[in-house]
């Protein structure tokens, strides 16, 4: 049997190391072994975030942590924005319509991002605004929105708080969090934090936490409160995920000893590239232009002449290649390439060589080894700059 060579946008590869540290035994989320862990981690974890704040660990999935950064801050009937560039953007408005808030949307069309113009813009007009809902990587359109740009005109044009959906790039994106003014921070386990679905981690500002203490909407597994307290003596109010606490914990190791989260911040920008530049190469148009572009997932169009479905399909049966397909009303127009994570310059070199031959698969007109060759010259002028320094 061969191993699937997943390049997905979450879940993605878990490296053998952190499989190691989640198989070790098991002991009690009361026990004094736990909050070794748990304090441990949580200090390692604070520069992934950019925050002096705690990080609260949450057992659930991304949109659980979503929904509790919306439920602890806002109540029915108030005012909130909800800015989407794609399929992630609209669950903050399903959140947010759910509980009843009064929502403005500042919708784009998929595959562009949302200027800081168009967000102050959106905003001058709005009044008693309690929270601005923002997604920093839009996973349906491999879109990066300028969330520090975003943050300040949330905080100039308003009192509202500045609640951001990082799920699919923290671990793999700068995030200053702090220094941005973001109020709360959420991401999840499965993608860039190179881990099993199932932990989320919520990171909340000294502002956001006097909003949370007045908030009157009531929640039970998703108090922020009930996980603050808890948090003071290093546990969770209900049980928590120990294998991926251990994971995490390991995850922070492997980030140190790659040189510190710069320097996995710039392996990162370093396969965007390589993708981006391989597919210019193959004449394979891009969803996305490049000053918005994700470092951790890019969305390509269909290769011109080809049923995608059946390219896919292909690459997977064949060469073992397991790429993401499009969301919403862009299923079977593009496709998405996951570089995050436990990925590295290398992979994506195969992933290029092994698309290569399944497009000559499909009789598609290019110059054999191009996309590899482009992707390989972007690696070797960053390497050049590194020996330099």
């Amino acid at each position: 049997m061969y191993e699937n060579i997943l390049r997905h946008p979450g879940p993605t590869p878990i490296p053998k190391k952190v499989q190691l540290a989640m198989n070790r035994d098991i002991f009690s989320h009361r026990s004094a072994e736990f909050v070794e862990l748990y304090r441990e981690t949580v200090e390692l974890v604070k520069p992934i975030f950019g925050t002096k704040q705690d990080i609260l660990l949450l057992p659930s999935g991304g949109t659980a942590a979503l929904e509790a950064a919306a439920v602890n801050t806002v109540s029915a009937g108030e005012h909130v924005v909800v800015v989407t560039v794609g399929a992630f953007g609209d669950y903050f408005i399903s959140i947010c319509e759910k509980y009843g808030f009064n929502v403005h949307k500042l919708e784009k069309e998929w595959g562009q991002a949302c200027t800081a113009n168009e967000l102050r813009d959106f905003l001058q007009p709005l009044k008693d605004i309690k929270a601005v809902f923002i997604t920093y990587n839009e996973t349906s359109t491999g879109i990066l929105n300028p969330i520090a740009e975003l943050a300040q005109v949330v905080r100039e044009e308003t009192a509202a708080l500045c609640i951001v959906d990082g799920v699919s790039c923290i671990g793999g994106a700068t995030a200053e969090m702090d220094a941005w003014g973001v109020d709360i921070l959420v991401t999840g386990s499965q993608k860039a934090m190179m881990l099993p679905p199932g932990l989320s981690l919520v990171s909340i500002s000294e502002r956001a936490w006097q909003i949370i203490e007045e908030n009157k909407t009531p929640s039970y597994y998703l108090n922020l409160l009930s996980y603050r307290s808890w948090a003071e003596k290093g546990m969770t109010p209900n049980t928590p995920t120990i294998t991926l606490i251990y994971g995490l914990h390991e995850v922070c190791k492997l980030i140190e000893q790659e040189g510190g989260f710069d320097t996995t911040v710039a392996r990162h920008e370093l396969m965007k590239n390589m993708v981006r530049n391989a597919m210019k190469a193959l004449n394979i148009d891009l969803l996305t232009d490049d000053e918005y572009a994700s470092p951790t997932i890019t969305a390509i169009m269909a290769p011109k002449g080809i049923d995608l479905n059946d390219f896919l399909t292909h690459l997977k049966q064949h060469y073992h290649l397991d790429f993401a397909g499009g969301l919403g009303h862009l299923q079977g127009k593009i496709f998405r390439f996951g570089h995050m994570g436990y990925c590295f310059p290398s992979d994506v070199l195969q992933a290029v060589s092994l698309m290569e031959a399944a497009l000559q698969d499909f009789s598609y007109d290019f110059e054999p080894g191009a996309g590899v060759r482009a992707a390989h010259e972007v690696f070797l002028s960053a390497q050049r700059k590194q020996l330099q320094r």
